[in-house]
């Protein structure tokens, strides 16, 4: 009799697993996690998007900071949350240059892209390049002259090793077949703070940080990195339009760790679609001129598959620090 019951028990098991993969979702507080301080991209975005998210699940959606080794501490605690669907990632492309950046240094790295799902990208800003009007160059084409008259002298700074500014410039320079030399800051401030101030003559920051310091004569610009003009400079060249096959964004995207039921994955991307459309959303997003450029999974996942693998290929044709000695 009570192997019987025991062996009822145990068929009933798969069953109740499936009951739990398809419970309402969410009925309850969803958290999304940026793995940048304030005032970064990933930041930025979450902070008009969770309210906008909200409003679509009728749930409370809440932005945690979780921040640590430039990104990874937050996207590591993502990776190992439980996989229901309550806590999401809103990050940049770092998710994708972190772990090739880990293997190229002979880490195990903290997280792998496999361990996330991707729902959906939110926007994909081009970088531009900046130069203080004191630059000697008015093209790109002059700075490549230049830069292979002077290799390893020409000093750029950016945010921190990894960052947009920094593979911006190293996918640039790969292409252009010129070595410039890098100085990292501690974030997007200082390297812009650098180049303002005439500690280095050159950078990669976003259209938004770039435009009043344009508009005050303070910086020229040089060209942009995506695949088309900026509508706000229609008059800046691309790198590929001038031959350089550098094509990088700053963009951010929503994932969640692997194991999340396909109903929850689901609702999340149908809410995640709507939320993109919110007219706040859109006016804050606007204001930081980092408009909506939305992809569902389907066509974010290819997408992101061919960014991350430039950019570590990028990451892996850089010199190690010991043979720059």
């Amino acid at each position: 009799m009570l192997r019987t019951l025991l062996a009822g028990f145990l068929m009933l098991l798969p069953m109740a697993g499936d009951v739990a993969a398809q419970e309402a979702y969410p009925t309850r507080t969803v958290t999304i996690v940026a793995p940048y301080p304030p005032g970064g991209a990933a930041d930025l975005t979450a902070r008009p998007f969770a309210p906008a998210l909200e409003r679509v699940l009728k749930q409370p959606v809440v932005v945690v900071n979780k921040v640590g080794a430039g990104g990874a501490v937050g996207t590591q605690a993502v990776s190992v949350a439980p996989a229901d669907g309550y806590t999401l990632l809103l990050t940049v492309f770092s998710i994708s240059t972190i772990p090739e950046a880990d293997r190229v240094a002979g880490r195990t790295p903290t997280f792998t892209r496999e361990q996330f799902v991707p729902v959906a990208r939110l926007n994909a800003d081009p970088t531009v390049f900046i130069v203080p009007p004191s630059a000697p160059w008015q093209s790109v084409k002059e700075l490549v002259a230049d830069a292979k008259k002077r290799p390893n002298e020409i000093l750029y700074s950016s945010a921190g090793n990894f960052t947009v500014g920094h593979m911006a410039i190293e996918v640039f320079q790969q292409t252009a077949g010129v070595t410039l030399r890098h100085l990292p800051t501690t974030g997007g401030g200082p390297a812009l703070a650098a180049v303002l101030g005439g500690h280095t003559t050159l950078s990669a920051i976003s259209t938004g940080a770039a435009t009043p310091h344009v508009k005050a004569g303070k910086l020229r610009l040089l060209a942009g990195t995506g695949a088309k003009r900026l509508p706000a400079f229609p008059e800046l060249p691309t790198l590929k339009e001038l031959g350089y096959n550098a094509e990088v964004y700053l963009w951010t995207g929503i994932f969640v760790r692997e194991g999340v039921p396909d109903n929850v994955l689901k609702t999340l991307g149908s809410a995640v679609r709507q939320a993109v459309k919110d007219a706040e959303f859109v006016a804050a997003s606007t204001k930081m001129q980092m408009l909506p450029d939305y992809l569902d999974a389907e066509a974010f996942k290819p997408w992101w598959d061919k960014d991350a693998e430039m950019l570590a290929a990028a990451i892996r044709r850089m010199p190690k620090p010991e043979s720059k000695k």
